[in-house]
């Protein structure tokens, strides 16, 4: 009881400590950060502003509904660009995202490189040019990058680049290119563990390991109809482990009723399962 106690005692002091001032944030991504061919997509676009003026809500507007829950006031901004890497924003976008934020979050090519799948070079370079332009307009910008999860349709079919080898391994090397950016950019503090937290569900039997020979009854499968993106739980869960990176708010705090996952049609007891992978991800990635 004591240990609950003290948890829920740090956990109020991350609460507090947020909510003492309004924050921007800016996500830049692709299609990963859009929650494409889900409905994702299409939630809250309200919530947030679409520097593209493209409507999209995605898990940007996740992450606001996350942050209002827990009493935190975040004001929240995306641009994306589905099948881009973070080079293409760089190159075609700074007149939009060329400003002071307070925290930001690059999401990069699910293969880092589309003519080299698994060469981290373009995502690296590109990872420092934009995290040193919102350096220079505020020193003390928060930068994250995200490392994104293995593509079933990349490791289980013949044509597939991680093909034959196992279902983390994509992931893994996915993290592993963030390690590199974090190591050539003092610019950008942290790297957001998604891949890890899918590689955690399948381990737990949350989530299906392989779409290409059905769901397994009891578990979800967190990919898309493409094997490609994110189902709904997919994309929650991503939302979910940035939150928690970004704030350190543990997310399993905010329970089995959350009112994002209510409306994406996730079930109350699929919804706390998604919050702890995402709680003992981030734990593990201390």
């Amino acid at each position: 009881m004591r240990k609950m106690a003290l948890a829920g005692c740090a956990a109020l002091a991350l609460f507090t400590a947020g909510a003492a001032g309004a924050k921007t944030i800016l996500f830049v991504g692709n299609s990963f950060t859009q929650g494409a061919h889900s409905p994702v997509r299409a939630y809250r676009p309200d919530l947030v502003t679409d520097l593209n003026g493209t409507g999209i809500g995605g898990v940007p507007a996740l992450f606001k509904t996350f942050a209002e829950e827990a009493g935190l006031d975040f004001t929240v901004s995306l641009e994306t660009e589905g099948g881009k890497g973070l080079e293409f924003h760089y190159d075609t976008r700074r007149q939009l995202i060329d400003r002071a934020w307070d925290v930001v979050v690059l999401q990069g090519l699910s293969t880092l490189d589309r003519k080299n799948p698994g060469d981290p070079t373009t995502h690296v370079e590109n990872a420092a040019l934009l995290a040193a332009m919102f350096k220079r307009l505020n020193p003390s910008v928060d930068i994250s990058i995200v490392s994104t999860w293995s593509r079933a349709d990349l490791t289980y079919l013949s044509t597939g680049h991680w093909h034959g080898r196992p279902i983390t391994a994509m992931a893994d090397d996915l993290a592993a290119a963030s390690r590199l950016a974090l190591q050539r950019s003092p610019d950008i503090k942290r790297a957001v563990p998604v891949g890890a937290a899918w590689n955690r569900a399948i381990a737990e039997h949350v989530a299906d390991a392989n779409p290409y020979d059905g769901t397994t009854f009891g578990q979800v499968d967190l990919w898309t109809y493409d094997q490609y993106h994110a189902s709904a739980a997919g994309y929650y869960l991503e939302a979910l482990v940035l939150f928690g990176k970004i704030t350190g708010v543990d997310p399993a705090t905010l329970g089995a009723k959350e009112k994002g996952a209510d409306a994406l049609g996730l079930s109350p007891e699929l919804t706390v399962a998604l919050q702890r992978v995402a709680r003992e991800t981030l734990a593990a990635d201390r």
